[in-house]
């Protein structure tokens, strides 16, 4: 029997290579984003290259009333979800008190109760299946003290690794998958350009979200894609936070 994969955020970036390479597994997918019109495209070139059944979920993740459709979409035992990609992403380019504090609560509608709401009821019809799988895009930046970017992908890990042990005797695996720099549009949407790091920090997204399949194929609770990241995320355990936050220029996915 064929197997399904919601993703959310799958029209580009890490999201978009998270659903190619899962349809190239053989996976029907079900996509969820705001803008429709890059779902029916993104659902089309996939249905062509994979021969996988695709279903468009048009959301905007911080609309409630929209969350509510894709965690009702998860809870239909007729067409089980197997595995949940959380992988919506939001940044804000600006220091905390230079945001709104609208802007800042929209963020963290996309990097935590979105995360949470959906693996909520995913984790509860995995649980009840005996079998079942989440990965949330989470980042390096939860091992440095960023603002509330940080805060939010911190709560990620934490809720993450929680999950993961607590969910995985009833046959559910749970991982956060940490990447830093990303080529992708994210860093585009926020006006932050590439020279904002060095070359060898940013990512392909394509090799990030294999090593991350590879990782969660072997039942990690974290995946840290890159020697350079893997670094970062240990040295933040052995050096004070004062020192850390010198380097504020690292850690967005």
């Amino acid at each position: 029997m064929s197997t399904t994969a919601l993703v959310t955020g799958p029209t580009a970036g890490i999201g978009h290579s998270f659903a190619q390479q899962l349809a190239a597994r053989g996976h029907d997918l079900v996509l969820v984003a705001r803008d429709e019109e890059r779902l029916e495209k993104t659902a089309a070139e996939l249905r062509a290259a994979h021969g996988v059944e695709v279903e468009v979920l048009p959301a905007d993740l911080t609309d409630r009333a929209d969350l509510a459709r894709v965690e009702a979409r998860l809870a239909d035992a007729a067409r089980p979800v197997d595995l949940l990609v959380n992988n919506a992403g939001f940044g804000l380019k600006g220091r905390f008190l230079d945001n709104s504090v609208d802007a800042e609560t929209a963020m963290l509608d996309v990097l935590v109760t979105a995360v949470l709401r959906l693996s909520h009821v995913a984790l509860k019809s995995m649980a009840e299946r005996g079998h079942g799988g989440i990965i949330n895009v989470s980042s390096v930046a939860a091992f440095l003290p960023r603002g509330s970017y940080s805060a939010a992908k911190a709560w990620v890990n934490s809720f993450s690794e929680w999950a993961a042990n607590e969910y995985r005797p009833r046959g559910v695996t749970v991982m956060a998958l940490c990447p830093g720099f990303t080529k992708t549009e994210f860093h585009e949407r926020m006006d932050v350009d590439r020279s904002s790091a060095p070359d060898f920090m940013w990512l392909d997204a394509d090799k990030l979200v294999a090593t991350a399949l590879a990782d969660f194929d072997k039942g990690r609770v974290f995946s840290i894609p890159s020697a350079q990241y893997k670094a970062i995320a240990t040295a933040s355990r052995l050096i004070p936070n004062s020192v850390l936050q010198r380097f504020q220029s690292i850690g967005r996915k």
